[in-house]
């Protein structure tokens, strides 16, 4: 498990990486700037989860059985917030109107949220070996 959520976070920090700079340069000019902000939204969004993930991967401090529902809440939160976002910003450069999807950005939202107070309640339930 811990593999696969190292493995996962890299990923998303890889392409956090590879899409913020294609929006700087190649969607800027064809998007409004709250267009544009909001895709950066998503991309800082995307790359803080996968340093969370890192951190989760790498900690002892909270037990296998949280980090599972953890990793899988941060995963879907992630596809669900950030995936919304770009596809929102994006939606004048389609012939498919994403608005209608706009539920999906708070639900991810959500997802997002239940992963960290997993975390918070692991830790917090974490007994220190003395």
């Amino acid at each position: 498990m811990i593999k696969k959520i190292l493995l996962t976070a890299t990923t998303l920090g890889l392409i956090a990486i590879i899409i913020g700079p294609f929006g700087a340069h190649g969607l800027k000019p064809k998007i409004s700037p709250n267009q544009f902000e909001s895709f950066q939204t998503g991309v800082t969004y995307q790359m803080y989860h996968a340093l969370f993930l890192l951190f989760l991967g790498s900690t002892t401090k909270v037990s296998q059985k949280m980090k599972y529902m953890i990793f899988y809440f941060i995963i879907l939160g992630v596809i669900c917030f950030s995936g919304s976002i770009y596809l929102l910003a994006t939606n004048d450069l389609t012939a498919f109107n994403f608005k209608s999807i706009w539920f999906i950005t708070p639900l991810g939202g959500l997802l997002l949220i239940m992963g960290w107070a997993v975390l918070l309640f692991g830790i917090f339930k974490y007994k220190e070996k003395e």
